[in-house]
């Protein structure tokens, strides 16, 4: 064998061998952990003290356990070849309806109340157009309208503007004309005005306490004009009559409801929940949920809705509060409050109304992806309707509390505060001046309510689609009519008028709920996946990888950090200790000064640097002799080519 390779061979079986090659398995594991670029595998090897390898080992075996759950997971989806078919037969809660007559009591029992109101009002038409009020359906009192005084015209005046450019009005009924020098308010009318513009019919409201504070409401029309100034009194009126007795001048349930039917079932009066309405008297709500249920229906179409026959009553309706005839209804979650008055839908009589739905509930993220809130919690608003938050109820709850606040009364229309009584001018004379400017204010957003209240984040809507079609038909009225007339218990000879009934069907058009929800562009998932992406395209760097990067460069680096600044801290202190101990000390220099003292060697250069010894000191330690020196050798016995250059 040639020398070069006898002399390789014996280091290889002398020096300790490593990689793949190794003799055993533990330096191989070793070995591949000190060299991968599995981040785990090589952090428990190098990691110093116990707890940082325990918590690397964790690590390392929670990602391993990770990966072969998520590959058995894609494995066994891979080699799945069955088919999920599901069947849903769906239903569909069915909304609660709310039914009113429009005239929310009945005129015969209210007359007492408001016959004083009623005189006036017919004085004023008198006056204003030269024309009473024809024979009503109902026996009025005869009585002589100007022996009356006219307390209601007194506190309110009519006005007629001759001029409205030059602001010269007639008082009603007095007939004295005057300039106005208040500010005036127009009050716009949907109905285009066909007449003269000059001819303008207002109302005066004054502050009891400041005669020379004064607003004029005028309207393009004589029709809203009366209409506004009879509610104002007759608002009055109303605050000042007991709750129950306003219930027993309402219309009762088996007044206004002839015939039901639900979902192809026979209903009857005990399937709806009275309230009683400010504005509309008594109401009823079909499927409430008072007691806990809620009916389904799992069926579309109008054969599975509810149907019901109302008696409206025409002949006994107010002349100058309601001007048009039949029901309001509308259609709510059970949880909510029936604003009937806003967002009503008309049922006119001798009709038969068909309301086609459609169900939609939707769902908004509140902040920060927007300024909706969950519950109404965080609103700093009184709900005073005991129902779910709506923007409505904020809104109206806001206005009311203002109005408390500021004019010391509730208004009559919206639910009471705690503490708080419905105004009427003869405690609170001021209230109706207050009302309406407080109220202008609110409609230009001036009293702070619409910054305060916010939409609702989750709520439900039914979409409606009216249809409408003549109830009942020429042919079909005669029968009808007398079955309904026996029904009602009435006499046969005293047939029902077909303008006194309205039929109403409510139903699903189809059972398909539809459902809309925000949901985040980003959240904590997509973000962790794209800086999982952009570490792994740009560094090949994975969690355990950015665990490492974290472990050293922060937490080792300022442990170092602050063990430097330790050691010189306390290089520093233990100096000021020895300080006066070593004033007279002679100076030290080169191996004998303890600065020069290095835990490393000194080099070659370094030795050169070094200053000399001074002459009384002791002799450094002798250089060795380098004879004396002898190389181990690894070899013990001598190789084959050494013995033969010795021969030679």
């Amino acid at each position: 064998m040639a020398p070069g390779k006898t002399i390789k061979a014996k280091i290889k079986k002398t020096l300790p061998v490593t990689g793949p090659q190794a003799p055993t398995v533990s330096e191989l594991m070793l070995w591949y952990c000190m060299n991968t670029n599995t981040h785990g595998c090589r952090r428990i090897v190098v990691s110093r003290g116990r707890l940082r390898r325990f918590i690397w080992i964790l690590l390392t075996l929670s990602a391993v356990g990770l990966i072969l759950w998520q590959c058995a997971e894609l494995v066994m989806s891979y080699y799945t070849a069955s088919v999920s078919v599901t069947v849903q037969f769906q239903k569909l809660p069915f909304p609660a309806v709310t039914i009113c007559n429009i005239n929310p009591y009945k005129y015969s029992a209210m007359k007492e109340h408001l016959s004083e109101l009623d005189k006036e009002t017919k004085n004023a038409l008198e006056t204003l157009y030269g024309f009473s009020e024809g024979k009503s359906k109902v026996r009025r009192d005869a009585d002589d309208w100007n022996a009356t005084e006219s307390k209601f015209l007194e506190r309110i005046p009519l006005l007629k503007f001759e001029d409205l450019s030059k602001r010269t009005v007639t008082e009603i009924p007095s007939g004295n004309k005057r300039k106005i020098e208040t500010s005036v308010f127009h009050q716009g009318s949907s109905m285009v005005n066909t007449g003269d513009p000059q001819d303008v019919v207002g109302f005066q409201l004054c502050d009891p306490n400041n005669s020379s504070d004064c607003a004029v409401y005028t309207f393009s029309s004589g029709v809203n004009a009366i209409q506004e100034w009879y509610k104002l009194h007759y608002m009055n009126i109303m605050a000042q009559i007991p709750l129950e007795t306003k219930v027993n001048m309402g219309y009762s349930a088996e007044d206004l409801l002839l015939t039901c039917f639900f979902d192809g079932i026979s209903c009857d009066t005990r399937n709806f929940t009275p309230f009683h309405h400010p504005l509309y008297g008594n109401c009823y709500t079909f499927n409430s949920g008072e007691n806990g249920r809620v009916l389904t229906t799992s069926t579309g179409g109008s054969e599975y809705g509810l149907q019901v026959v109302l008696y409206i009553e025409e002949a006994d309706y107010n002349p100058f509060l309601v001007t048009s005839t039949g029901a309001k209804i509308i259609v709510h979650d059970q949880h909510e409050y029936p604003f009937i008055e806003d967002i009503g839908t008309e049922i006119e009589t001798a009709t038969a109304t068909s309301i086609g739905m459609h169900f939609t509930q939707s769902h908004k993220l509140s902040k920060p992806y927007s300024d909706c809130t969950e519950t109404g919690t965080d609103i700093p608003v009184a709900n005073l309707y005991n129902k779910s938050y709506s923007l409505q109820i904020c809104l109206h709850s806001c206005f009311q509390r203002a109005m408390v606040d500021t004019c010391g009364c509730a208004q009559y229309a919206q639910p009471l505060p705690p503490g708080a009584e419905y105004c009427n001018y003869k405690k609170y004379p001021n209230w109706m001046y207050c009302y309406y400017k407080l109220h202008e204010k609110f409609v230009k957003e001036q009293l702070g309510c619409q910054q305060i209240c916010k939409e609702a984040c989750s709520f439900k809507e039914w979409t409606l689609t009216t249809s409408l079609a003549q109830w009942p038909s020429s042919v079909s009225e005669d029968w009808m009519l007398r079955v309904l007339s026996w029904d009602k218990g009435q006499k046969i000879n005293k047939m029902l008028n077909k303008t006194d009934l309205a039929n109403l069907v409510v139903f699903y058009k189809d059972l398909n709920e539809r459902f809309i929800s925000e949901n985040p562009a980003n959240n904590i998932v997509i973000l962790l996946s794209n800086f999982g992406g952009q570490l792994g395209l740009w560094m090949s760097c994975s969690v355990v990888c950015v665990i490492e990067i974290i472990e050293v460069f922060f937490i080792d680096s300022f442990f170092i950090i602050m063990r430097r600044y330790w050691q010189k801290a306390k290089k520093w202190w233990n100096g000021q200790k020895a300080a006066p101990l070593q004033v007279n000390a002679p100076a030290k220099e080169g191996h004998d000064n303890p600065m020069c003292i290095d835990e490393d060697l000194p080099t070659f250069n370094t030795a050169l640097h070094l200053p000399l010894p001074q002459e009384n000191h002791m002799s450094r330690t002798p250089p060795p002799n380098y004879s004396t020196l002898q190389l181990d050798a690894a070899f013990t016995d001598p190789l084959p080519d050494m013995l033969e250059g010795r021969s030679h």
